[in-house]
């Protein structure tokens, strides 16, 4: 029992089912705009075209450059675009990146952001926008940053890759990890972070047997809307300076990094807040949390060592001093030495409990 907290709300629209992508010039024209740029990698330049076409005479073009750890120099080309293109609102389609550079645009230009994510990696519902420069990566947080309207539409998750499927559904899972011992937690996350575990437990086995599953699609997506407000209502804490430490000063993949991540810091804050993160040993069936994800991890494929996404062994010690150079809370005391024992036990895929 919580004896006291605060719920700030949720602001963000949300609208959730199959084919609710077509619903996107309505949700524009409903915010007040007549004029919306639509945002992709390049990897989705073709549905983000489609996408511009339906939207009729709603549409002011396409930017198809989103990459991954939004890089400020490609915001800086993406904001010079959208001013001449007379757009007042993005519509940004696809995961993490591209909806990271929607934000870093509205941050700059005050424009307001529909977002139709393509993954369950879960950045559409935050306040938080990480940003890299010059080789490392720094995050803010600001209302500013937080999309207006999000538009899930389960049938856009239908042909996402099995692997792709299992690291951007265990990227979700650790906000929520983080989210359930945040200073800052309350009833509402929390009982989403628990729904959302439970809804990936039961929807990643079935997708990587049938991928098209619409049921276990729907589930997985909706624990992605979870974990996703769970985040933008949560202090971040050691995982996600971790994961930024890679993605930013070592250019690792985003989902990847946090999948791996998650069993080690998971394990390491536990000890000293059993009682806050029990609620993943129970929904995965472990005895320690970090151990049952660490298994659930292992059981559906995902990858569990930093040498899987190219990180050398000489790498670990610049990782962790990079890790403790500005302090930040966490449930548990960091310092070089825990740190780099932690990079140490994720490099070799070493499980929780193990040792």
């Amino acid at each position: 029992m919580m004896d006291s907290f605060t719920f700030p709300g949720l602001t963000t629209r949300v609208v959730f089912g199959s084919g609710t992508m077509a619903r996107a010039e309505e949700e524009v024209r409903r915010l007040g705009h007549d004029k919306a740029m639509v945002l992709s990698t390049e990897h989705q330049k073709e549905d983000a075209e489609t996408l511009a076409a339906s939207l009729g005479d709603l549409a002011a073009g396409t930017f198809s450059g989103a990459v991954m750890h939004t890089p400020v120099e490609i915001t800086e080309k993406a904001v010079e675009s959208f001013r001449a293109s007379g757009a007042t609102a993005v519509v940004s389609l696809g995961g993490g990146s591209t909806v990271g550079l929607g934000k870093a645009i509205a941050l700059r230009t005050g424009a307001d952001q529909v977002v139709i994510p393509t993954t369950y990696a879960g950045s559409e519902m935050t306040d938080i926008l990480g940003e890299t420069s010059a080789g490392e990566k720094t995050t803010r947080r600001s209302p500013d940053i937080r999309p207006e309207t999000v538009i899930y539409d389960v049938d856009l998750t239908l042909g996402l890759p099995v692997a792709l499927t299992v690291t951007s559904a265990m990227n979700a899972i650790a906000h929520a990890m983080e989210a359930l011992y945040a200073p800052d937690r309350n009833p509402v996350t929390v009982l989403m972070c628990k729904d959302a575990m439970a809804a990936f437990r039961e929807a990643i086995p079935r997708l990587i047997d049938d991928p098209r599953n619409r049921t276990a699609r729907a589930q997985a997506l909706y624990g992605a809307w979870c974990c996703s407000t769970a985040l933008g209502h949560s202090s971040m804490a050691l995982h996600h300076k971790l994961a930024h430490v890679f993605g930013g000063s070592f250019d690792t993949p985003h989902a990847e990094t946090h999948a791996i991540l998650l069993p080690y810091t998971t394990a390491f804050n536990e000890a000293a807040v059993p009682d806050l993160l029990r609620p993943i040993a129970e929904a995965f069936g472990g005895r320690s949390a970090g151990g049952a994800i660490w298994d659930f991890a292992q059981s559906v494929g995902s990858p569990l060592s930093l040498r899987d996404i190219g990180i050398q062994e000489t790498d670990l010690d610049r990782a962790a001093a990079i890790a403790v150079k500005n302090a930040y809370a966490n449930p548990r005391p960091i310092d070089l030495e825990s740190i780099r024992e932690l990079l140490q036990a994720a490099w070799e895929a070493r499980r929780p409990g193990d040792e």
